[in-house]
């Protein structure tokens, strides 16, 4: 049944194991469990913020009101998609596509995490790809970015394991030490430049102007 307010509930991007959508408030209780059980080594902090290391209840807090937030700022000239990533009725992660000026810039970039229990399955890939699909097939972008730390090598990996190019390096300090990260872009022709797994999208139709796309358009 369609959302009567607010249609990218009624999103979803499918592809061969998983499909992602916006989470309800209840799912974001579960949602926020799974990250809080784990999604990184306690040595380690692969974000530019630190959110995942913040002791309760700050951590659950702050970890609805960064959805709440992104939902509540929403325009369509700066928007976050904040995606639940389901695998056979599980939650495993969650995925985000992110942009300003898309209608012009037609630019998007991506952060994501998965579950620990569920690292190492193929799932980051799986849904990066999703959402690039997502994004070049179905709204029409022209380029795609992400960032890693240098020493996020799963994230890295991902990252070239797509076909990304390399677009230089920066510095972050997300706990107050200036720490390396690397840059990647990927271009619509660089996407197409290869065979790709096939990913479905519904009830896009709906959301085409929340994305600055205008009432018409690829999707469904």
């Amino acid at each position: 049944m369609a959302h009567p307010l607010w249609p990218l509930f009624d999103l979803r991007i499918r592809s061969e194991r998983l499909v992602l959508r916006l989470p309800s408030d209840d799912e974001l209780v579960e949602l926020a469990s799974l990250a809080r059980s784990g999604i990184h080594e306690p040595d380690e902090m692969p974000f530019a913020v630190p959110w995942s290391t913040r002791p309760s209840p700050e951590f659950e807090i702050g970890f609805c009101q960064h959805h709440w937030l992104m939902r509540a700022t929403w325009t369509p000239e700066k928007w976050w998609l904040n995606l639940a990533v389901e695998r056979g009725g599980s939650l495993v992660g969650a995925q985000t596509i992110h942009a300003e000026q898309f209608r012009v810039l037609r630019t998007v970039d991506t952060g994501s995490w998965v579950g620990r229990a569920f690292q190492r399955q193929g799932i980051g890939t799986e849904m990066r790809a999703a959402v690039l699909a997502f994004a070049f097939d179905h709204l029409g972008a022209e380029a795609a970015e992400t960032e890693a730390f240098l020493d996020n090598v799963p994230s890295n990996a991902v990252t070239r394991g797509l076909g990304y190019e390399p677009n230089g390096f920066g510095r972050l300090a997300p706990e107050g030490e200036a720490r390396e990260i690397a840059r990647y872009r990927m271009t619509a022709k660089r996407w197409r430049s290869r065979a790709r797994a096939p990913v479905d999208v519904d009830g896009l139709e709906r959301c085409r102007p929340l994305f600055g796309l205008g009432d018409t358009g690829s999707g469904s």
